[in-house]
């Protein structure tokens, strides 16, 4: 059973980067055809689909947060990370991983695997 957890700072401050990890266990993260994205939720917008790592590396973002975002990965520790660049409180938000074959969104029934979200707060 492949499970996904999510760690990460629970409090960044205004204009610094935000950084998490998602760490994958029963599973691999270059195992075709599975993809890796982070999603966030706030009471404000909602679930938002942030980006996404391919099985193969390959990135893509969302257009609305592509300027701010980074997504990468260390296969030898079966680890996805997102980078949020520049924060303000708008980015406070519970941000999951979550992976499928094909589907990239922000419907979390769509995923095949999710974890349970790590709150992060933009505050000073």
């Amino acid at each position: 059973q492949v499970q996904l957890q999510e760690s990460g700072p629970g409090l960044v401050i205004p204009s610094q980067t935000l950084s998490l990890t998602c760490t994958v266990s029963g599973g691999s993260i270059t195992t075709s055809p599975y993809s890796w994205n982070w999603i966030r939720q706030s009471p404000e917008k909602g679930l938002e689909w942030m980006g996404v790592i391919a099985y193969d590396g390959s990135t893509d973002y969302s257009p609305a947060l592509r300027s701010r975002t980074s997504i990468s990965r260390d296969t030898s520790k079966n680890q996805i990370s997102l980078q949020l660049r520049t924060v303000t409180p708008e980015d406070t938000a519970v941000y999951y991983c979550a992976a499928s074959p094909g589907y990239r969104g922000a419907t979390m029934t769509l995923y095949d695997y999710w974890g349970q979200g790590t709150q992060v707060t933009v505050s000073s």
